[in-house]
């Protein structure tokens, strides 16, 4: 007979708030259901995409430059979250999923301390406030998926509330961008993190297994590459 013990529970998603300076982990939110699907798009920062070099060709940049890559390539992700304390009746919410809500918009949203602070430079006559500083924030979907990010996006749909006006149901449109080595100061720790992201993606592409000239209709021949 088959135990509920030994069914092996599933990894969720999440998002984890890093001290940039440790890397201490300061904050940790476990999304309660896994998205069902995930949105990515993934474009390459090419050198030579500034318009035609001349030539009467058609071409859109600098034929020296078309297999050049300026930096790692720019991707973003986007999927619907969900939020259900109907779902969790042996936990006591008497504010429903405020807490829940909350805490992710305080991930694009200055705290009251960092807007008083300004406030105090404004009053002393500091000419040039610098603007306030995200967390370091990483986006995790398993092992080998982790990853520095800022959130672009956030978009709530309350469908449900108690009889105090609580929310405890929402869906969440979330949009985020993938922070690389471009987007970070080198030495910052976020930058770290991306090159550890990155070299996890080589990993799994050496592990995929090659193809061969004959599966794409080309063996025997050197019509397509090999040609001297």
């Amino acid at each position: 007979m088959t135990r509920y013990a030994d069914i092996p529970k599933p990894i969720r998603s999440g998002i984890v708030v890093v001290n940039p300076d440790t890397g201490t982990p300061q904050r940790i939110i476990v999304l309660q259901f896994n998205p069902d699907t995930l949105e990515r798009s993934v474009s390459p920062q090419t050198a030579g995409d500034s318009g035609d070099a001349g030539g009467g060709g058609t071409g859109s940049g600098d034929r020296n430059e078309a297999l050049r890559l300026k930096g790692p390539a720019q991707e973003t992700w986007k999927f619907t979250a969900e939020i259900d304390a109907t779902d969790q009746f042996e936990i006591a919410a008497p504010d429903g999923i405020h807490p829940q809500l909350a805490t992710l918009e305080m991930l694009v949203q200055p705290t009251t301390a960092q807007l008083r602070a300004a406030s105090r430079l404004s009053q002393q006559g500091t000419i040039e406030i610098s603007p306030i500083e995200m967390p370091l924030t990483l986006f995790t979907w398993g092992s080998k998926r982790v990853m520095p990010v800022r959130l672009t996006e956030l978009s709530v749909n309350e469908s449900a509330f108690d009889v105090n006006l609580n929310p405890i149901r929402a869906s969440l449109s979330i949009g985020m961008k993938i922070l690389t080595v471009s987007d970070l100061p080198a030495g910052h720790r976020g930058a770290d993190l991306y090159m550890a992201h990155l070299a996890q993606k080589e990993r799994l592409a050496a592990a995929a297994r090659g193809g061969s000239l004959g599966s794409l209709g080309l063996a025997g021949t050197n019509a397509v590459i090999g040609r001297g």
